[in-house]
């Protein structure tokens, strides 16, 4: 089936995503300055993020609507990116150890009518982990490109005592809120996808 979206991000966890609920889609990745803004809220970041990414791949062609997600954690009100190293990685997990944190994606929808935006709020609990758990996961090469350090579909799965929201919005992709947006703008979901 010919694609109904341009998904704006290489994610190959947002593909599948998309791939689960059956929205054929072609994938541009979009190339922002992801910097934090002095004084920026976490909430005003995913969005401002995510409606960035939507806008510069729309810019660049405009012929199917363009979805665009951005995640980031949340703990003691500030902002948990993908880690610059080993030692950035490092001390978020440890951060993370045996608390509770938010896991904030908005998704942003830009058609011809403008730009649409969800927010996804979770709240994930950590059990408390060694140094050593730590030091494997990182070896592990995949808290290197996640924000907080983790991915909740991986190996971090172990790590997560409890969870309240969406599942597929950690992961990066919140479907309940997508498919609102997918909704609103007539554009199909739950389409027959090639084997």
């Amino acid at each position: 089936m010919a694609p109904v979206i341009t998904l704006a991000s290489v994610s190959p966890r947002r593909q599948e995503l998309l791939n689960q609920i059956g929205v054929p889609h072609v994938v541009v990745g979009a190339h922002i300055d992801e910097s934090v803004l002095p004084g920026e809220s976490p909430h005003d970041y995913v969005q401002r993020m995510a409606r960035g990414k939507a806008l510069a791949v729309w810019q660049e062609q405009s012929s199917l609507p363009v979805l665009a997600a951005d995640t980031t954690v949340v703990l003691d009100g500030l902002t948990l990116g993908k880690p610059s190293d080993r030692g950035d990685a490092l001390g978020m997990l440890a951060r993370l150890s045996g608390r509770t944190h938010e896991v904030l994606t908005a998704v942003a929808l830009a058609t011809r009518s403008g730009i649409a935006l969800r927010v996804s709020v979770s709240s994930v609990r950590f059990r408390t982990l060694s140094a050593e758990e730590c030091a494997a996961y990182w070896e592990s090469g995949e808290p290197r490109d996640k924000a907080g350090a983790y991915a909740i579909q991986g190996r971090a799965a172990v790590f997560v005592e409890s969870l309240q929201g969406s599942y597929s919005g950690v992961m990066g992709l919140p479907l309940f809120e997508t498919v609102e947006l997918l909704r609103a703008a007539n554009v199909p979901y739950w389409c027959k996808m090639p084997a």
